[in-house]
């Protein structure tokens, strides 16, 4: 038992630092980036870049866990492991399949974590939308036909 709650806090510090290190990298490019986008395409452009590197982000930490699994046998197969794994980090929890008895105190702990992290790049993307929206000119009301 006690493996089990120290595996699940170092698969948790390493999906944390994961989410962090993938955050700090959008961060650096986005610095570096300097201009916010103005026309409709370059906004596009960078809001689907953030989208899908926050995906593959995501991916890569229900991966890690998915390995996890494997590696300690809980599940008998890759597609078990990796299915079992997404479906509790996004806490969706079908229930079809489910982790050997030793192991099924990690699932909470997936799911927690993917919940905070799917929370905490929904904020960065919200932050990301905001500045976006900031730099774009405002148009008056009255210049749109509303009084």
């Amino acid at each position: 038992m006690p493996s089990i709650f120290f595996a699940a806090f170092l698969l948790a510090a390493s999906t944390i630092w994961m989410h962090a290190a993938g955050i700090s990298l959008l961060l650096r490019y986005a610095t570096r980036a300097r201009s916010q986008p103005t026309t409709p395409l370059a906004i596009r452009r960078a809001l689907l870049r953030i989208v899908w590197w926050l995906l593959l982000l995501h991916l890569a930490e229900i991966s890690l866990w998915a390995l996890f699994y494997l590696w300690r046998g809980s599940l008998p197969d890759a597609e078990a492991a990796f299915y079992s794994s997404g479906v509790t980090y996004t806490t969706i929890g079908y229930g079809d399949i489910v982790l050997a008895k030793p192991f099924r105190l990690l699932a909470p702990v997936e799911g927690l974590v993917g919940v905070l992290m799917c929370g905490l790049s929904m904020g960065y993307f919200f932050v990301v939308v905001n500045r976006i929206l900031q730099g774009q000119p405002q148009e008056s009301p009255t210049a749109s036909g509303r009084d």
